[in-house]
């Protein structure tokens, strides 16, 4: 079986540094995922959490880019 992942624990966390419930939170809520999961065998069950992974690291960029654009809408446009 390929033991590629698509994201990492440590791009996880670096990703959820600025985590709106802050870094702690999502450190700890990722370290909670990892530890319920850390006994999995099953090869489809960890290509679904692999893709979990991968859809969570793919929203919180999307959330810092939301929050880059509002920031900057702010800066430059009057509402």
């Amino acid at each position: 079986m390929d033991q590629s992942t698509g994201v990492t624990p440590p791009q996880l966390l670096y990703l959820g540094r600025e985590y709106p419930k802050g870094g702690d939170y999502f450190r700890d809520r990722l370290r909670a995922a990892f530890t319920k999961n850390k006994g999995v065998q099953d090869p489809q069950q960890i290509r679904e959490l692999i893709g979990r992974g991968e859809f969570v690291s793919q929203e919180l960029e999307a959330l810092y880019y939301l929050r880059k654009y509002r920031a900057m809408k702010k800066r430059y446009y009057e509402e």
